[in-house]
């Protein structure tokens, strides 16, 4: 991202593209008619547009590097230009939704489509990487070919011109669902993300991860997985989270014992729980919630139980290393006390408290983060330290801007693959035919699945990733009597696994990098710590309980055996069974490795089957394990093992 803090000019203009486009977002969200404005939807995109999308110039440069803080030539006419189109087209929103201008427009507004279009895809090339620009690019060019195309994948076609209409100014294009959700439902979260920042939420969050988890063995990767848990069920990011948090987590990782390699894994994964982890979750949460046209409340709570499922597996493999490598937690004394904490941070609990309230008790989805980011400001003011002056309302401001314009950009693109599979009508022929090749087979139907997801999630965004598979492939597993939120949410979690997943693994990569650890080695690693996200997606596809989706006995009945079952399935993974100790024999980590898929999975009489299994494991380990307590190792002790540690 370009460094503009040293330029005023340009730190001014951030702030007030960052900051008109927000009085238009309060005037929609609230419906204030202010001055007697009464904006139309298309006419309130385009003004996002205008403000977020012509941002992108300014703030990232057109080569690889940081480009310094100097904005050339070039892009302050892309800048000017970007602006300037969305403007116009916000003017003529009422004109271009009655006379169809999609379809058959003026000159002036067709050049103006194909200029948008163009400045849509160099500003996701900005934002994101040549991978995904490559997919808008050929999902973009599809409706022009579409006619020429051999099977399934022939459609109707348009001449370029008529293309460039149907993306620009369509309500399926480049303002359909992604666009939309964008500035009626997430960017109020976003701006709460950023307020809560902003005001130290951050800061108390990771002292609250201390205090409760600190003295535990192995506390510092416990605090790391609470405190990446915090800070990215608020964010919903990823890659931000292994770097904001692990700057901290990780050095005190590797002080306790753990070795490098380690420690990294441990926070990829736990960062990479944040867009799975309600309440706010991230982008591709809201997006489901208006593909399936449900509040988004309904999206929070069928996703909890599964985001504490996978939490919970790697909460189990963490303990059960440090117990069976001895490791100790961090002095009493050194930690933060928790009655202090929770007495200088309280608000922060009560505005998060307050938007869940608000969320699933009053549904008021699209003011819920406006009215808690307006109660932690005023909150805020009590405290010398928190409040916000001056100098830090701009901070707000600018960073605001900067999260929300990467966003627009990737979510404008994105209506560009939408856009090409909708028009050409591709997307239902590819599902139908999908379900016709793998036959009358659920499983080999969510393998399918799994694999699309996970290759696709190797090159684009988590949340265009998402998109993509829920024009495509979802409606198809829907087709087979999967309930439709699991078919969403298993689409998801498959993408976003391709974060700790080598050969890319972005999350594994910036988790290497701070710890000066291999990247390979740690990318392993990760997969075996995050092996229960692997597997959950396919339990709640059989049986959507897991998403609290039946009678309260059934949600109650499942979530106990899916615990049950995760932690065996993490305590064989990790080799340690607490109460009973190391569990050095393969042939009975693996029966607990089975027992726990079987008894997480209840189709049929496999839960029986899995518990038997589990409980004869426990039987022999208990009457052939040495279960005398490892003798736990001062700091220095273990930090002369790592080299021996797996």
């Amino acid at each position: 991202m370009r460094k503009i803090e040293n330029r005023p000019f340009w730190l001014t203009i951030t702030g007030i593209f960052s900051g008109l486009p927000l009085i238009i977002v309060v005037q929609q969200m609230f419906q204030l008619n202010l001055f007697g404005l009464i904006i139309i939807d298309n006419s309130y995109m385009y003004a996002m547009l205008a403000g977020y999308l012509s941002l992108v110039f300014v703030l990232y440069p057109a080569g690889s590097g940081d480009g310094g803080h100097k904005v050339p030539w070039y892009d302050v006419i892309l800048f000017m230009l970007t602006a300037a189109i969305g403007i116009y087209f916000a003017f003529k929103g009422i004109k271009i939704r009655h006379a169809g201008w999609e379809y058959q427009a003026p000159l002036l507004p067709t050049v103006l489509s194909v200029l948008l279009c163009l400045l849509v895809l160099e500003a996701v090339r900005r934002v994101t990487d040549l991978f995904m620009l490559s997919s808008c690019i050929i999902l973009a060019i599809f409706p022009m070919v579409a006619e020429h195309m051999p099977g399934f994948l022939q459609g109707p076609s348009y001449d370029p011109l008529t293309t460039a209409r149907l993306f620009a100014m369509g309500m399926g294009g480049i303002l359909g669902i992604p666009l939309y959700t964008v500035c009626t439902l997430l960017i109020g979260f976003m701006i709460f993300g950023v307020v809560l920042m902003n005001t130290g939420g951050g800061a108390f969050f990771f002292k609250l991860a201390q205090a409760l988890l600190g003295t535990t063995r192995g506390g510092p990767a416990k605090i790391g997985i609470l405190a990446s848990n915090f800070f990215g069920m608020i964010s919903g990011s990823t890659t931000s989270n292994v770097v904001t948090v692990g700057a901290m987590t990780i050095p005190a990782m590797k002080a306790s014992g753990f070795p490098a390699h380690y420690a990294a894994a441990i926070e990829a994964c736990a960062s990479t729980g944040g867009p799975m982890t309600p309440p706010v979750m991230g982008a591709a949460a809201f997006i489901m919630a208006s593909f399936l046209n449900v509040p988004y409340a309904y999206v929070v709570v069928g996703a909890a139980i599964p985001a504490f499922l996978y939490y919970l597996g790697l909460y189990v493999q963490v303990d059960g290393y440090a117990a069976r490598s001895g490791l100790r937690g961090i002095p009493r004394a050194e930690l933060p006390s928790i009655r202090r904490t929770l007495k200088e941070g309280w608000f922060y609990l009560f505005v998060i408290v307050l938007l869940v309230y608000l969320l699933l008790n009053l549904q008021l989805e699209e003011r819920a983060p406006f009215y808690a980011s307006a109660a932690l400001i005023f909150l805020s003011f009590f405290k010398k330290n928190t409040r916000l002056s001056w100098p830090k309302a701009l901070v707000l401001l600018i960073d605001t801007g900067k999260v929300i314009t990467q966003i627009v950009a990737i979510l404008s693109a994105a209506g560009l693959i939408i856009g090409g599979l909708s028009y050409t009508g591709v997307a239902l022929a590819f599902s139908s035919e999908l379900v016709r090749t793998v036959g009358g087979s659920i499983f080999l139907m969510l393998v399918v699945g799994a694999v699309a997801s996970f290759i696709l999630g190797l090159g684009m965004t988590i949340t265009a990733c998402y998109i993509f598979l829920a024009v495509v492939l979802v409606p198809g597993l829907v087709e087979f009597g999967i309930d439709p939120l699991a078919a969403h949410l298993f689409v998801f979690y498959w993408g976003v696994l391709s974060e700790i997943t080598p050969p890319v693994a972005l999350c594994v990569s910036a988790a290497a990098g701070l710890a000066g650890a291999d990247f390979m080695k740690t990318g392993w690693l990760a997969m075996r710590l995050g092996a229960v996200k692997y597997i959950v997606p396919f339990f709640f596809a059989y049986n959507p309980a897991l998403l609290t989706h039946g009678t309260w006995w059934e949600v109650i009945y499942t979530t106990i055996f899916a615990v049950i079952g995760i932690t065996s399935l993490g305590s064989a993974l990790e080799g340690y069974l607490v109460g009973i100790g190391r569990l050095n024999n393969l042939l009975l980590r693996g029966l607990l490795f089975c027992g726990g898929i079987l008894t997480a999975f209840p189709e049929g009489n496999t839960t029986i089957i899995g518990m038997g299994i589990i409980l004869f494991v426990i039987a022999v380990s208990y009457f052939t394990t040495n279960r005398k307590p490892q003798k736990l190792l001062h700091k220095p002790q273990a930090i002369k093992r790592q080299q021996t540690l797996t």
